[in-house]
C-alpha cells in the first residue's frame, strides 16, 4: 500500500514518476471491511435502514483482529463531511460516498417488500462497501481518528447536516465549487504541464463516463424490456401448445414455451450483471473523478491565495516608501511590522502550495493505479458473466432442437 508523504519539493521541479512510484511503505497489514445484512428499523416514515460494518485487521492501533458494528446511512454521510473538512485542504482525494436517494428509500420506508426496494436495498449496501473500502485503502484517511471510530465505537453521535449530500445538493456543490474555480483560473498566470495535462485528461474522461454510463443504462432498460417481452411470448407459445391437436408439435411448442422462461430468467440475471458490475462502476468513478477535480481546484486556491498575498506585501512595501518619503516616522515602525507579518504569510503560502501540488501528484497516481485495477477486475467479471449466459443460452438451444426436429 501506497504512504502518501509531504516531502518538501518544488511544484517547478516536480519529482518523476519513477520517484514517486518508489516512495512506498515496506510494511505491510491485512485490512478488509465489509458492509452486509441491510435491516429495517422502525416503521412508516420514521424508519431508517441499519448495516453491519464488519472489519477484520492486522493492524495494531485497533483493539481486536475482528470487529463489527451497525451503521445507518447518515453515518456514512457524517464520515464523509468530517474527512472531508479535515484532510481536502491539503488535496487529499476523498472517496465520496453513494448519493442520497428520497424515492428510493422512501419505496423502503412505507411499501411493501418487493424487487425493486429489495434492489434498491442492495445497491446501496454495495455502494457503501466500496466507499468504506477506499477509505481503508487510503493511507492517510486510515489513520484518522474518526475514521476509527467510525469502524470501532458501537454507538456514534447522531450524524447532522447531511441533507446537503442528496443527488440534487451534492452536484449544486460540486458545480459551484467548479464555478468559482473557473472565475479564479483567469487571474492564474502560472502553469505546470503536468497538471494542466492531467486536469484535461479528468475532465476529458468525465464526458467520457458520463456518456458509457448513459448507454449501460439504457442496455439495462433494454434487457428488463426485453425480460417483459420473452415472458410473454412463452405465455403465448404455452397456451399455443395446450390448443394444437398434432401431438409433436403441441410437445415442442411447449419446450419453447419452457425455453424461453429459462431465457427470461437469464436476461433478468443479465440486466442485473449489467447493472451491478458495469454500470454502478461507471457512476462510482464519475463521483471520484469529481473527488479528483476537488483536489486540483484546491491546488488553485492554494496558488490564489499566495498570489493575493504577494500582491499585498508589495503594497505593504509601497506604503512603507511613501512613509520613507514624506518622512513619517511615528508610522514606519508599524509598517515595517506589517511587511514582516506579510513576509511570514507569503513564505507560508509559498510551502503550502509546494505541499499541496506534490500530495495531489501523489494522490492522482494513486488513483489511475487504483482505477486500472478496479476496471480490470471488473471488466474481467462483467466479461465472465456474457460468457456464462451466452453458454447457458446454447445449452438451452441446443437441448430443445431435438424436439423442434421431431415435429412430423
Amino acid at each position: 500500500m501506497e504512504q502518501v508523504g509531504y516531502n518538501r519539493t518544488s511544484a517547478t521541479q516536480p519529482r518523476s514518476m519513477e520517484q514517486l512510484e518508489e516512495e512506498k511503505d515496506e510494511d505491510s497489514f491485512d485490512m478488509d471491511v465489509a458492509v452486509t445484512n441491510p435491516e429495517k428499523i422502525g416503521d412508516g416514515m420514521n424508519a431508517y435502514m441499519a448495516y453491519k460494518v464488519s472489519t477484520r485487521t492486522t493492524l495494531p492501533m485497533f483493539r481486536n483482529r475482528t470487529f463489527s458494528v451497525w451503521r445507518r446511512f447518515s453515518d456514512f454521510l457524517g464520515l464523509y463531511e468530517k474527512l472531508s473538512v479535515k484532510h481536502s485542504l491539503n488535496g487529499c482525494i476523498i472517496p465520496p460516498p453513494p448519493e442520497k436517494s428520497v424515492v428510493g428509500m422512501t419505496k423502503v420506508k412505507v411499501g411493501k417488500e418487493d424487487s425493486s426496494s429489495a434492489d434498491f436495498v442492495e445497491r446501496r449496501r454495495a455502494a457503501l462497501e466500496r466507499y468504506l473500502q477506499r477509505v481503508v485503502c487510503h493511507p492517510s484517511l486510515l489513520q484518522d481518528p474518526d475514521v476509527r471510530e467510525f469502524l470501532e465505537r458501537d454507538e456514534l453521535p447522531r450524524a447532522v447536516g447531511t441533507h446537503t449530500l442528496s443527488g440534487a445538493g451534492f452536484l449544486k456543490m460540486i458545480n459551484r465549487a467548479s464555478d468559482a474555480v473557473s472565475k479564479m483560473t483567469i487571474k492564474i498566470s502560472y502553469s505546470d504541464a503536468w497538471f494542466d495535462n492531467k486536469l484535461q485528461e479528468v475532465e476529458s474522461e468525465d464526458l467520457q463516463l458520463r456518456k458509457l454510463h448513459a448507454v449501460v443504462d439504457s442496455l439495462v432498460n433494454h434487457r428488463k424490456e426485453l425480460c417483459g417481452n420473452t415472458a410473454v411470448f412463452a405465455k403465448s407459445m404455452a397456451m399455443l401448445g395446450n390448443s394444437e391437436d398434432n401431438t409433436a408439435l403441441s410437445r415442442a411448442l411447449s419446450q419453447l414455451a419452457e425455453v424461453e422462461d429459462k431465457m427470461e430468467t437469464l436476461h433478468q440475471e443479465q440486466a442485473a450483471s449489467d447493472f451491478f458490475i458495469l454500470a454502478e462502476l461507471l457512476a462510482d468513478y464519475i463521483r471520484l473523478l469529481g473527488a479528483v477535480r476537488g483536489c486540483f481546484e484546491q491546488r488553485m486556491k492554494t496558488w490564489q491565495s499566495w498570489q493575493e498575498a504577494q500582491s499585498t506585501l508589495q503594497k505593504k512595501r509601497e506604503v512603507e516608501a511613501k512613509l520613507l518619503w514624506a518622512n513619517k516616522p511615528d508610522k514606519l515602525q508599524q509598517a515595517k511590522e506589517e511587511i514582516s507579518e506579510w513576509e511570514g504569510k507569503v513564505t507560508q503560502y509559498e510551502r503550502d502550495f509546494d505541499r499541496i501540488s506534490v500530495t495531489v501528484r501523489k494522490e492522482f497516481l494513486r488513483f489511475e493505479k487504483e482505477k486500472s485495477k478496479d476496471f480490470k477486475s471488473q471488466i474481467v467479471k462483467y466479461l465472465e458473466s456474457l460468457l456464462q449466459s451466452q453458454q447457458r443460452l446454447v445449452m438451452f438451444w441446443e437441448a430443445f432442437l431435438p424436439e423442434a426436429k421431431a415435429i412430423a
